[in-house]
């Protein structure tokens, strides 16, 4: 059967070689007579798994040993409150910019354990825009800045990297992470879920930077202390060693697709042509000011609403699957991840104008 184009905001799609090999590999893994996901975490075998995946992750990013890199469980929302438990220490407060549903779920987790500055929101807007750095009203005391730089349930996206001084830079990176070069010396501490350009769901990927350790309040779970884990290799307790091994794997496809460099050319063409197709078509709109569009998230709606089941069932028989929008926005949904490859946006503004053209 062939593989159908998947516009999941994930779990996403995973690149086909990926899941090839790790279909050849499931029963016996290189000779052990094992599976991955039977080995010890404490093996010879998964320690050099995990090590190696570390390794690629470090040379994709350009992470230096001034950081740790944390493998971690719970996804990006339990960083939500992990990260002010082990950031805010003794100060009063930290800052947040509120530009969409995620940063919403952010601000009001931190709530619970401090004092939160909303220091710019584009709420009244509709999130639509990014509120322009110099309106920001940020404290100069605050423990560290947070923000978002990819809101993937609306299609928002910063297109630069706020400029946070001496207060350390936080950032979710879970819809950006590896599809364009970052520059990780800019932020004190970066965290991805791994189900959209890393892996599967399961694990979430915590960069950050060494002077941040050590700092977290008393009360912090120990499973939930940053010291803790990098002191254990991510290891305290059994990790999500199917996941980690699969980011592995993800790590080296991206390294012979010739790293962020070469995926964020990629990622920028394929986004550049479907909200093309969107702009020069009546039938389809875009509500995102323009400079602020994602690359990895773009949502559309139709001109008529009442034909949105008619274009998903259509989509789901061409196998141009789960285009359907967050419930919170409605409309329409492509999230072209680095795996989603050229031919599946071209697959979808095909489909879109034959569907306009029927139905416009």
């Amino acid at each position: 059967m062939s593989r159908a184009f998947n516009f999941c905001a994930g779990p996403a799609t995973l690149p086909e070689p990926v899941l090839k090999q790790a279909q050849e590999e499931m029963l016996d893994w290189r000779g052990t007579g094992m599976s991955v996901m039977e080995m010890s975490h404490r093996s010879d075998e998964f320690v050099a798994i995990a090590e190696t995946a570390e390794k690629d992750l470090r040379e994709l990013a350009g992470i230096s040993d001034d950081y740790a890199v944390l493998f971690m469980q719970g996804g990006a929302s339990s960083q939500f409150s992990t990260i002010p438990l082990n950031l805010l220490g003794e100060k009063a407060s930290a800052d947040y910019i509120n530009t969409g549903i995620w940063s919403k779920k952010a601000i009001a987790e931190a709530k619970r354990y401090g004092t939160v500055n909303v220091a710019a929101s584009s709420e009244d807007s509709g999130f639509v825009t990014i509120p322009d750095q110099s309106a920001w009203r940020t404290s100069a005391d605050a423990a560290y800045l947070h923000y978002t730089p990819n809101e993937t349930i609306g299609g928002l996206e910063f297109d630069f990297v706020p400029d946070s001084g001496d207060v350390p830079l936080v950032a979710d990176m879970s819809s950006t992470m590896l599809s364009r070069p970052v520059d990780v010396s800019r932020f004190g501490l970066i965290y991805a879920g791994a189900q959209k350009n890393i892996g599967p769901s399961g694990l979430v990927v915590v960069i950050i930077r060494k002077d941040l350790l050590g700092k977290a309040r008393k009360e912090t779970p120990t499973m939930m202390n940053y010291q803790v884990i990098a002191d254990n290799a991510s290891m305290y307790n059994t990790p999500a060693t199917y996941s980690w091994y699969l980011a592995g794997l993800v790590f080296k496809w991206l390294k012979e697709q010739g790293g962020v460099e070469a995926m964020g050319e990629i990622n920028y063409r394929k986004a550049k042509k479907l909200y093309d197709f969107i702009d020069d078509n009546d039938f389809y709109a875009n509500p995102i000011e323009p400079r602020f569009r994602s690359w990895m998230n773009v949502p559309f709606t139709l001109a008529d609403d009442a034909l949105n089941g008619e274009f998903l069932k259509g989509a789901d028989a061409r196998g141009l699957l789960n285009l359907k929008g967050h419930r919170s926005v409605g409309g329409m949904r492509a999230s072209i991840y680095n795996a989603m490859p050229e031919a599946g946006v071209d697959a979808l503004i095909q489909y879109m104008s034959e569907f306009a053209r029927e139905r416009g």
